[in-house]
């Protein structure tokens, strides 16, 4: 296994520069290479703040995307887009998300975008010297704001038919050369504790397998952030010991945000294998200091070894201010750094 004693990582999001989300509302405003600038520069920012915080493995910051998930939608055949949101007013929260309406038959002749994605962020990024990582949403995530209908009864069915596509997609990306493909199943996370665990392990094996062993493959579990909400039943426990069978190198817990609860299960993770835990909490504006993370990489420690560590936010910082962001993430790696000094 491709590993490094404390390593830190990312999960993939990253806030959007105020400029970007300007333009974003002004697209039409744009040309074709006016688009393609601004997206590498956007890259750019992402890629630059990731390299100033001194991290171990970067991303482009998910930053040519809506959503980590939202966007996939667009390069899928056979839905029709939810025209308005299903509740504008009171609270963000995931309430505002419905569904979109299946109408024929769930293709991507196109693919989903994601290589390209990740081959602007070798061109712009391979010189840093950083190991680069790119994210895809996997198939049940995927599923979630799709309707069934006659054709897909039951999101099961849904999931059927997307797992093809984000298989493919993996595939195409390991061809590409990407290093380090993280499958984002926040979802199994969020449900697994009324679901069959076992039957996730299936999807989820399935879908990598046209990865595995030629690149590092990671998964994404967490209980939800939207506009920093969470929206599963917070506890792990509900996922193991099926998710010990998962085929991946490194399974990502969100730790920060519940106070380090069910810390005694990346011990039993690590047996396995590499488990990265959220050790910043992106739903708080309170910036840990080193200290802070150094203690909480102490006590990680105590259950799993150097070697089999990662460190990394709890979740995707798309939801998080930049400058909040920035500071976190490097406090972040002064703290791992802190630790690693001791070893």
């Amino acid at each position: 296994m491709d590993t490094q004693p404390l390593r830190t990582s990312v999960i993939g999001s990253y806030p959007f520069p105020g400029w970007l989300e300007f333009a974003a509302r002004h697209l039409d405003q744009f040309g074709s290479a006016d688009l393609s600038e601004m997206q590498d520069d956007a890259a750019m920012v992402a890629i630059q703040d990731q390299i100033d915080s001194g991290l171990d493995v970067i991303t482009d910051g998910e930053q040519t995307r809506f959503d980590f998930n939202l966007s996939f939608y667009g390069f899928i055949e056979g839905i029709a887009l939810e025209p308005a949101s299903p509740r504008r007013f009171g609270p963000p929260a995931h309430d505002q998300r419905g569904k979109h309406e299946i109408v024929g038959e769930l293709r991507a002749p196109r693919g989903l975008g994601v290589v390209e994605e990740y081959l602007r962020l070798k061109r712009l990024a391979s010189s840093s010297g950083k190991r680069l990582k790119v994210s895809v949403p996997g198939p049940y995530t995927l599923s979630g704001r799709l309707a069934p209908n006659q054709q897909y009864v039951d999101r099961y069915s849904i999931t059927e038919a997307l797992l093809p596509i984000v298989r493919q997609e993996i595939a195409d990306l390991t061809a590409a050369g990407a290093e380090e493909i993280c499958v984002d199943e926040p979802s199994m996370s969020c449900y697994g504790f009324r679901e069959d665990t076992r039957r996730f392990v299936d999807l989820f094996n399935r879908t990598v397998e046209t990865g595995r062993g030629k690149t590092r493959i990671c998964t994404h579990l967490c209980f939800g952030n939207f506009k920093g909400h969470p929206v599963g039943y917070r506890k792990y426990a509900p996922l193991f010991p099926a998710f010990l069978d998962l085929h991946c190198d490194e399974v990502h817990v969100e730790m920060a945000n519940r106070e380090f609860a069910e810390l005694e299960l990346i011990g039993e993770i690590a047996r396995h294998t590499d488990v990265a835990v959220g050790i910043i909490d992106v739903k708080s504006y309170y910036i840990e200091t080193p200290q802070n993370v150094a203690d909480a990489v102490r006590e990680c420690l105590k259950y799993a070894p150097a070697n089999r560590l990662v460190f990394a936010p709890d979740c995707g910082l798309s939801q998080t201010a930049r400058w909040a962001a920035k500071q976190k993430l490097a406090n972040m790696v002064a703290g791992v750094q802190m630790v690693k000094a001791t070893l």
